[in-house]
């Protein structure tokens, strides 16, 4: 069973945490809680399985990089870890993940370029093609974006 508190900060951690220097301490401030309180309670939920993940989202239009493009990448499955988590090292690439080959489509490392013109992120591709050794993958360029949003938890506990 949730406690009030642990509502309070589902509730909370649904919405944007801001851009505090320490979010953790702000919002603990908010909810009226030590920072220490807040973490255990977020590091119990983790345990649980109830928080799988608490990531941050970059507006890359906002901060400057118009460009974007899914990079895709036919990686042998034995070279998947390795190779992502060299490419989710690389600061021009915000998110990496694995998914399945299909027929026809032999792509199965991704990973979002962000730069601030679409040569910009064919440069980065060809970079990290040459770090990585793959030489086999594409670049799916956004035609628009739209909104991103969090999951809310309206009841939580319920």
């Amino acid at each position: 069973m949730l406690s009030d508190l642990d509502r309070r900060i589902i509730a909370r951690t649904c919405e944007d945490l801001g851009d505090a220097l320490d979010p953790y301490a702000a919002l603990a401030d908010e909810l009226g809680v030590p920072v220490e309180t807040l973490l255990d309670r977020l590091r119990y939920f983790r345990e649980q399985g109830m928080l799988r993940r608490f990531g941050a989202v970059l507006r890359h239009q906002q901060a400057g990089f118009t460009a974007n493009g899914m990079s895709v990448w036919a990686v042998a499955e034995e070279e998947i870890d390795r190779i992502g988590t060299q490419m989710a090292g690389v600061p021009e690439i915000s998110h990496c993940y694995q998914r399945p080959a299909l027929p026809g489509w032999p792509y199965t490392l991704y990973g979002m370029i962000h730069g601030h013109s679409r040569d910009e992120c064919v440069a980065i591709a060809a970079r990290v093609s040459a770090e990585i050794g793959i030489t086999d993958y594409r670049i799916l360029f956004s035609v628009r974006e739209f909104k991103k949003t969090s999951m809310v938890y309206g009841n939580a506990g319920n």
